[in-house]
Formats: structure tokens, sequence, C-alpha cells
């Protein structure tokens, strides 16, 4: 069986619906686990919901892979490394202190952390 292209319309649906499925989280479940990912605990910034919609809305789902694959890489990173006791690089200490809550948000499943 040949595979037909991606249409714009379709691919346009499907980036769509990937953002509306972030916004939903970002919006109704992130608040509820209470914590930050770990690359935004560690460096500040964007956590990896917001810096993928970001990456999505500029790229489309489609062309964003290799990008989404990499924030979630250096998220892992920033978790064992926040496991390890690394202090937070950021000059905003967001949870007050050393003390880190998060959650590793590079695997199937979210892992929550705590450090310090």
């Amino acid at each position: 069986m040949t595979q037909l292209p991606m249409n714009t319309v379709t691919a346009s649906a499907l980036s769509t619906s990937a953002l509306a499925a972030i916004g939903f989280y970002q919006r109704w479940l992130s608040p509820l686990k209470g914590f930050r990912c770990a690359h935004a605990a560690l460096y500040g910034g964007e956590s990896c919901s917001a810096a993928i919609a970001r990456v999505i809305a500029e790229q489309g789902l489609i062309g964003s892979g290799a990008a989404i694959g990499a924030r979630f890489q250096a998220c892992r990173v920033a978790f064992g490394q926040l496991s390890l006791g690394q202090p937070l690089l950021h000059s905003q200490h967001v949870t007050g202190g050393t003390r880190v809550r998060g959650v590793c948000c590079c695997g199937p499943l979210p892992i929550p952390f705590r450090c310090g």
C-alpha cells in the first residue's frame, strides 16, 4: 500500500490538536501537580510544555519532532543534575531556597522529584 503525502490542512489540524492538548494540560492538569518540570526548575524560563507549544506553533507538529526530543532530553539531564544536588542556575528561586520540587517529563510518565 502506498502512503499518501500529508496535506497542509491535515498537518495544520494535527498541530492545532496538539496545541489544544498542551493548553488543556497547562490549564487544568499542571496546576494540580504543584511543581514545574526539571528543566524549568533548574534553569528557569519556559517549562517543557510551554517550550514544546512554542515549537509546534512555530514549526508545526510534523516538523518539530527533533526539537521536542531535544527538549525532553535536556529535561532528563536537568532531572539528573537536580537529583545529584546541582544548585539552581537561575536567579529567581521560585520554590524558595535550594529546595526544589519538580517532575521529570522526559518519559512516558512524569516522575516527581524533590531535592534539598
